[in-house]
């Protein structure tokens, strides 16, 4: 092949049942020279096996590095191994459907920095399930919807992250110290010194984490971590191994040992240090009011058959232009300090 203008970066671990339906996405893909990286944590089934196999048959071309797992880790080892200057990160069960995406994709972020010079422009899919299931499609609808909005929080990597070599090395390039959320964490980054642009095409990902875990549960325990990482206090990650599972063995999410976690390591702070974690935790959990009024917004759509995007954001608007001034001080903290406490006491009562 030509030297290629993008690198597709996948990292992996046990997903020899996934990755072979994104390689198949990949090899219809035209008009674009890439090369596809597979950044192995040390996979125990066949999943290098097939990446290699398929390199040889030529169907595809690239490489497969083995190092530490860890997704922060297994990254930027890909980055290392990528030529191109273009990069494109990929979750192993992500699919894409459109043959002409990735050109598309390429063309629409070139055309916006000839347009605008900021060096730290990266771009990112609209997001999509494989699956609706029963009784929790709206929770789906949500994220898909949420998704699409360039607000903090919002951007992750199963919607894919499109960014050249340089952006990514003046943000940093991956946490490693993250077992999760390392895309998060990056995306902040880039949303507060630069831009993200919505790139035309979706990427379709399994559902199969909320079939099994309960999208209550995920959804309770996913603003768990992004407070936590919010507000810069690792103990939780680190102390909680199983916070994410691999895909090959998710299981029914129980919450309470999470809950109780919690409290145990508060348990060993001194006061002053406890309440500035709960004061901490107001000031985000406050400044993240407005996915109450964008739920609601979500909801009216949902009833009326929209597609995700396609919603009035009346709540949403109402939220910035009235809640967010008015809440929006210590005080505003303080008080949502205490009502979070008080919804924490109640979890561990009566989970």
């Amino acid at each position: 092949m030509t030297f290629p203008e993008l690198s597709i970066i996948i990292p992996t671990l046990n997903e020899a049942e996934n990755l072979p339906l994104l390689l198949a996405d990949l090899i219809q893909q035209r008009e674009v020279a890439f090369e596809v990286v597979v950044s192995d944590g040390g996979s125990v089934d066949s999943t290098c096996t097939i990446v290699e196999d398929l390199f040889a048959s030529g169907k595809l071309s690239g490489s497969c590095v083995v190092g530490p797992s860890g997704r922060g880790r297994q990254l930027n080892l890909g980055v290392g191994a990528a030529k191109a200057d273009w990069l494109l990160f990929l979750h192993a069960d992500s699919r894409i459907g459109d043959v002409l995406q990735l050109r598309k994709a390429l063309d629409f972020i070139c055309e916006y920095q000839q347009q605008e010079t900021r060096l730290m422009t990266a771009g990112r899919f609209s997001l999509e399930f494989d699956t609706r299931p029963d009784g929790n499609r709206f929770g789906l609808f949500y994220y898909e919807a949420k998704a699409r909005l360039g607000r903090p929080g919002c951007i992750h990597g199963d919607q894919g992250m499109l960014i050249t070599k340089a952006c990514l090395q003046e943000a940093g390039f991956f946490r490693e110290d993250l077992p999760v959320m390392e895309d998060t964490s990056i995306a902040e980054v880039i949303r507060t010194s630069g831009q993200w642009l919505l790139l035309p095409g979706v990427i379709v990902t399994s559902a199969r984490r909320f079939q099994i875990e309960g999208v209550k549960s995920r959804q309770t325990l996913n603003a768990l971590i992004m407070n936590f990482l919010a507000i810069g206090w690792l103990d939780f990650f680190l102390s909680a191994p199983d916070i994410y599972r691999q895909q090959d063995r998710t299981q029914p999410l129980h919450l309470l040992p999470f809950f109780m976690l919690i409290r145990e390591l508060l348990g060993k702070m001194p006061i002053r240090q406890r309440w500035r974690i709960w004061l901490a935790t107001g000031g985000y959990v406050r400044g993240q009011a407005w996915q109450l009024g964008f739920a609601l917004d979500c909801r009216k759509a949902y009833q009326r058959g929209y597609e995700p995007g396609q919603q009035t954001n009346v709540w949403l608007k109402w939220f910035d232009h009235w809640f967010e001034p008015l809440t929006n001080h210590c005080v505003g903290h303080a008080l949502t300090a205490l009502l979070v406490r008080l919804w924490f006491s109640w979890q561990l009562r009566f989970r």
